[in-house]
């Protein structure tokens, strides 16, 4: 019985060391490429277990096929301008076609080996052509960070597409923008002048806006005066007519006009509900005691 259960044992362990031999098994992260006495003969990027011939016949190359993070050095670069500024830029990437990435590169380590002067003449190429103003301004408008990263990724793709490295890129970008202490400080004084010269251009504005308003307001003000004085004029005009009319009546009979006159007087009293305490005979009160016996001369 014990020599049964050995020869089982033995059995197994045969059966595993055959399967490893002629067998392999692809991971859902992984791609795979089988080569046939050292040619490339099959690509296979489904999971699963396939077969294969043992070696020194085939041999399988694995990959990671997962997108993979390269940071370039931080290093010293010039704008288009000539201005200074360090960067740190990043592209990540995966396995496109393994043939061609077992070829040129062989693993990860020959793959970031590569990427590494690529990734450093694509920056410092992208970066020459654009100003210092569109990495870092006051104006959110004009910084093109976006664009730049969008170049460096077109840029840097085509170069590894001449290449024939197998690398698919997914991404470029710039992690990290540094300047030197004096280009920070003649950034700072290029925005203070900015900042000074669109206060001044506010406060230009503003002032020629207070002009207007008050240009305007002092002609309204002459139209109403020259109206309002047009009317006190008319007015007066009409006071004067109506005084040379009662100067006529008083030169031809005094008595009858300012019998008249207190009339007038009288009625403008009694019209509204008033409570005035005078003499009987105070003007006009006396009219009402009676009527004079007044007749208008001819």
């Amino acid at each position: 019985m014990k020599n049964v259960s050995v020869l089982i044992l033995v059995t197994l362990i045969a059966v595993v060391l055959v399967l490893c031999f002629i067998s392999f098994q692809v991971r859902e992260t992984e791609v795979a490429l089988v080569t046939t006495f050292g040619k490339p003969t099959r690509s296979i990027s489904e999971p699963g277990w396939y077969w294969k011939w043992p070696l020194p016949i085939q041999m399988v190359y694995k990959f990671d096929r997962r997108a993979h993070l390269y940071e370039g050095i931080m290093e010293e670069t010039s704008t288009r301008g000539g201005e200074p500024i360090v960067v740190t830029s990043y592209v990540v990437w995966r396995v496109g076609d393994p043939q061609e990435f077992l070829e040129a590169l062989q693993d990860k380590a020959g793959a970031e080996d590569q990427l590494k002067s690529l990734l450093r003449d694509t920056q410092n190429s992208i970066i020459g052509r654009h100003y210092f103003s569109e990495f870092v301004n006051s104006d959110r408008e004009k910084i093109k960070f976006e664009e730049i990263e969008n170049e460096m990724y077109t840029v840097l793709k085509h170069r590894l597409a001449d290449k024939r490295y197998g690398i698919e890129v997914n991404g470029v970008g710039i992690k990290q923008l540094g300047i030197s202490e004096e280009v920070t400080q003649d950034v700072f004084d290029r925005m203070r002048a900015d900042r000074n010269r669109k206060t001044e251009t506010i406060l230009a504005e503003g002032n020629a806006e207070a002009t207007k308003i008050r240009t305007d307001a002092e002609s309204k003000r002459t139209e109403l005066l020259a109206v309002v004085e047009a009317q006190a004029k008319a007015i007066r005009g009409e006071g004067d007519a109506e005084a040379a009319k009662y100067y006529k009546l008083l030169e031809a009979d005094p008595e009858f006009a300012m019998f008249l006159r207190d009339l007038e007087a009288l009625e403008k009293i009694l019209k509204e509900k008033s409570t005035i305490v005078l003499g009987a005979d105070a003007e006009p009160i006396k009219l009402l005691k009676g009527i004079p016996d007044i007749k208008p001369k001819d």
